[in-house]
């Protein structure tokens, strides 16, 4: 009998073997040569089978100089990020209606925390490349791409409606949403 849990299969404890708690590559950079400048490579529930119900996972971000994280968030985890290389400026907004920018400089060694669900982003503010290393406290925390969801979406959201809510001119949203929204997770 298989038990579907979380979107994925549960193996028999029984059948369980090291190579569905392991994962080898965080040591590799990713290729950060891109439009945002980063690279994401997660160990999540799709790399370790065995993370299934831990609620637990991990990513590696890696900036170019000048590279982002762009505006984003988990709908399922708080994220814990510490830098091993590099300068980055990070910050999350608070919910509304205070909508608070609350935002840090980090240097090597040094921690922050992204609660659960609020928009948050990273940016490399030094003139060499930056690597962390993130924490999620879920196996599967999920990423919403706050610019790739609203104009990149398919089907397109109404331009007419995101011109309204955003107090934009029709046609800024039309371009905004002709527009490639690189996805680098």
């Amino acid at each position: 009998m298989l038990v579907f849990v979380n979107g994925k299969f549960c193996k028999n404890p029984n059948l369980t073997k090291a190579e569905d708690f392991f994962y080898s590559g965080l040591n590799k950079p990713g290729n950060a040569s891109n439009p945002v400048g980063s690279a994401v490579t997660p160990v999540n529930v799709a790399q370790i089978p065995g993370l299934n119900t831990l609620g637990i996972s991990a990513v590696r971000i890696d900036y170019e100089p000048y590279g982002q994280n762009p505006p984003h968030t988990h709908p399922r985890a708080t994220e814990i990020l510490t830098i091993l290389e590099g300068t980055l400026l990070v910050g999350f907004v608070t919910s509304n209606p205070e909508n608070h920018l609350c935002t840090k400089v980090l240097n090597n060694g040094d921690v922050f925390v992204f609660p659960i669900g609020l928009i948050h982003f990273q940016f490399n503010i030094g003139h060499t490349n930056a690597v962390a290393i993130a924490g999620l406290s879920s196996q599967n925390p999920g990423v919403i791409t706050i610019a790739n969801s609203v104009f990149g979406s398919d089907p397109a959201i109404d331009p007419d409606f995101l011109a309204r809510a955003f107090q934009l001119e029709k046609n800024v949203v039309e371009y905004l949403q002709s527009r490639f929204w690189y996805d680098n997770n």
